[in-house]
C-alpha cells in the first residue's frame, strides 16, 4: 500500500476495515490476492465524506491548544461521564470520532453506543418457539450448501443500514422492478444514531415493512459475536429487537452475524438457536464494501452479472442469495439497478430470504403476543443446523446452488476471474491490517505534539 495513503487515511477508515474485513473477502482463482491492493481499495472506498466522521488523529491534534487528551483502555481505566467514549486509539471524547462503533472501546467508555438501549420493555422474556423447516442456529445457511426451495429465486440482501438517502433509493428501485429484498439492520453503529430515535430511519424501516421487504437483524453495533462475552452478545441481539419492535412492532427471526462470525467454540451457534434465530450467510458476494468508488467499483457489477450469466446458469435450475451494503452510495445508485435488471432479464424473481427458503411470512417475526397457539399453526420442524454440515434446506430442495466457477467476461481488476463466492471467516487479516494502519497514523501524528 502507498505510504501516504496509509498515514493520511488509515485512522479514519480503520473502523470500517474492522467492521467489514471478515465478510467474504474474495479469493481470485489462480492468483494470489494482494493485501496491499485490497487494503488500498478498502481504505479508499470509505472516505470520510461518506459518513461525515473525523479521524482520531484530527481529534487529538485539536487538543493541542486546549485540554490534554485523556487516555483510556486496558491497563489505564475508563473515561469520565463528560468524555464518555473511549476511541479505538485509546482516548476519551464525546464526538463521533470517539464514539464510532464497532470500534468504541465500550468496556472503558460508558458513552459508547453499546451502552445505549432502546426505550420500552425488553424482549428478553418473549416466547421463542422454533417453527417451520428452516434450521435454527448451528452453522447457518451459506455457500455451497445453499439453494432456495424453488429454482429461479434470487434473494438480494443488504447489510448495515439503513443509511440516509441510500436505502430510500434502493427501495425505489425495488418498487420499480416489483422485487423484494432482505435488509439486515444494525441498530446503532457507524455513528448513525439509534434507529428508533432517528426519524429518517424510522420512516425507511416502516416503508420496508409496508412494501413487503424482509427486516432481519445484523445486531446492535456490529460487534463480532464470536469474540464477546455472553452478556454483551445477548445485548447485541436484544437491543436491536427492542428498537425494531418500537418501530414496526415486530422482532425478526433471521440474523446475519457481523463478519460472518458465529462459531460453535464461542457458544454463538447454540446461543442463536436458543434465541430462535436462523443464521443467514450468502452465496454471491458483490464485495461492494471492498471497492474504491473512484476506480474499482465496476468489479462489483461485473462479479454479480458474471456469476449470474455463466453458461451453466438458468432460472430453471439455479438460485442464490447475494450480499451488498445499502450504506454505500454506488451500491444504491449503480449496483442495485444492475442486479435487478440482470435477474429480471434472465427470468429470475427477486425475493426475500424467507420466501427463498420457503418459510411462511408469519415465521419471519415474533411479537410480544406470541404464544403456544402460534406453534400449532405451522409446526413442522425445530431443527438446528449442524455445525459441520449443510443448512438443511438444500436436502429438500430441487434447486441447485450457484456455481462459484468463473463467470463469462473478465474481471478488470484481477485479470480474468470473478471472486470465489464463499463465506470465509478466516479473512480477519484485513481487520488487523486496518488497525495497524490506524496505529501508524496515530503515532506519527502525536509525535509532533
Amino acid at each position: 500500500m502507498r505510504f501516504s495513503n496509509a498515514v493520511a487515511l488509515a485512522a479514519a477508515h480503520a473502523p470500517f476495515a474492522k467492521a467489514h474485513g471478515g465478510i467474504g473477502l474474495p479469493k481470485i482463482h489462480g492468483l494470489v490476492d494482494s493485501l496491499d491492493k485490497r487494503a488500498d481499495a478498502l481504505v479508499a472506498s470509505f472516505k470520510t465524506e461518506i459518513f461525515g466522521i473525523d479521524s482520531h488523529v484530527d481529534s487529538v491534534l485539536e487538543a493541542r491548544g486546549g485540554a490534554s487528551p485523556m487516555e483510556c483502555g486496558e491497563g489505564i481505566g475508563s473515561c469520565p461521564a463528560d468524555r464518555g467514549c473511549c476511541s479505538t486509539a485509546g482516548y476519551c471524547g464525546s464526538n463521533s470520532s470517539y464514539c464510532y462503533s464497532p470500534n468504541c472501546q465500550y468496556k472503558y467508555g460508558p458513552g459508547c453506543p453499546e451502552h445505549q438501549k432502546p426505550e420500552g420493555k425488553s424482549t428478553e422474556s418473549i416466547p421463542r418457539a422454533k417453527i417451520g423447516s428452516v434450521p435454527y442456529g448451528g452453522s447457518g445457511i451459506y455457500g455451497e450448501y445453499f439453494a432456495c426451495k424453488n429454482p429461479g429465486h434470487v434473494a438480494i440482501t443488504y447489510d448495515d443500514g439503513p443509511h440516509k438517502d441510500t436505502t430510500t433509493t434502493i427501495l425505489d428501485l425495488f418498487k420499480k422492478y416489483d422485487a423484494k429484498a432482505t435488509f439486515f439492520i444494525t441498530g446503532n453503529n457507524i455513528a448513525k444514531g439509534q434507529i428508533d430515535k432517528t426519524q429518517e430511519f424510522i420512516d425507511v424501516i416502516k416503508r420496508m415493512d409496508a412494501e413487503g421487504h424482509q427486516i432481519a437483524s445484523h445486531t446492535w453495533t456490529h460487534l463480532d459475536l464470536s469474540k464477546i462475552d455472553a452478556d454483551t452478545r445477548k445485548d447485541q441481539i436484544l437491543n436491536v429487537e427492542g428498537a425494531l419492535n418500537n418501530i414496526v412492532g415486530k422482532i425478526p427471526t433471521y440474523l446475519r452475524p457481523p463478519y460472518s462470525s458465529c462459531t460453535p467454540e464461542s457458544g454463538c451457534e447454540q446461543f442463536m438457536s436458543d434465541m430462535g434465530y436462523h443464521i443467514i450467510y450468502f452465496k454471491l458476494n458483490t464485495d461492494d464494501y471492498n471497492q474504491n468508488p473512484r476506480n474499482t467499483f465496476q468489479n462489483s457489477l461485473d462479479w454479480f452479472k458474471g456469476n449470474m450469466t455463466q453458461p451453466d446458469m438458468s432460472p430453471e435450475k439455479n438460485s442464490t442469495i447475494s450480499i451488498s451494503h445499502d450504506i454505500i452510495e454506488k451500491t444504491a445508485n449503480e449496483l442495485t439497478e444492475l442486479m435487478l435488471k440482470t435477474i429480471t432479464d434472465l427470468g429470475y424473481k427477486g425475493v426475500t430470504v424467507g420466501e427463498c427458503l420457503g418459510d411462511p411470512k408469519d415465521n419471519w417475526y415474533r411479537q410480544f403476543g406470541d404464544s403456544a397457539d402460534r406453534v400449532g399453526a405451522n409446526a413442522t420442524s425445530t431443527s438446528t443446523a449442524s455445525s459441520s454440515g449443510a443448512s438443511g434446506t438444500s436436502s429438500s430442495s430441487s434447486a441447485s446452488s450457484l456455481s462459484s466457477s468463473s463467470p463469462s467476461g473478465s474481471n478488470t481488476a484481477s485479470g480474468s476471474a470473478a471472486p470465489e463466492q464463499t463465506t470465509s471467516v478466516a479473512t480477519a487479516i484485513m481487520r488487523n491490517a486496518g488497525l495497524a494502519f490506524s496505529a501508524l497514523a496515530f503515532a506519527l501524528a502525536t509525535s509532533a505534539l
